[in-house]
């Protein structure tokens, strides 16, 4: 979605309309890279104050939107991966069960 500007022009002062709207653009761009450093940021420090022997699970989103779970026990070194919430659960579940 594009967001108008109207910029006004008197005989007096000429205002350039693509400068303004150039400066917006660079502003909107500048907003989404500091959103992204600020995710990897939180995710090093995530990784870096970890219980290494802690469970881990995590979801990423691919290309196309679908939603994947992984889940990686380290003292187990074992891992599992599912489209569904669910399905990381029931693993989980499995896996602490006595």
């Amino acid at each position: 979605m594009r967001n108008h500007i109207n910029c006004l022009q008197s005989k007096d002062r000429e205002t350039n309309c693509n400068s303004v709207i150039n400066n917006q653009l660079t502003l909107s761009k500048y907003s989404d890279i500091k959103k992204k450093l600020q995710d990897v940021w939180q995710k090093i420090i995530k990784t870096l104050l970890a219980d290494p022997t802690e469970l881990q699970v995590w979801q990423k989103v691919d290309r196309h939107g679908n939603k994947y779970w992984y889940a990686y026990d380290p003292k187990t070194q074992k891992s599992f991966s599912s489209g569904s919430e669910a399905d990381i659960n029931i693993w989980i579940e499995q896996i602490y069960r006595y």
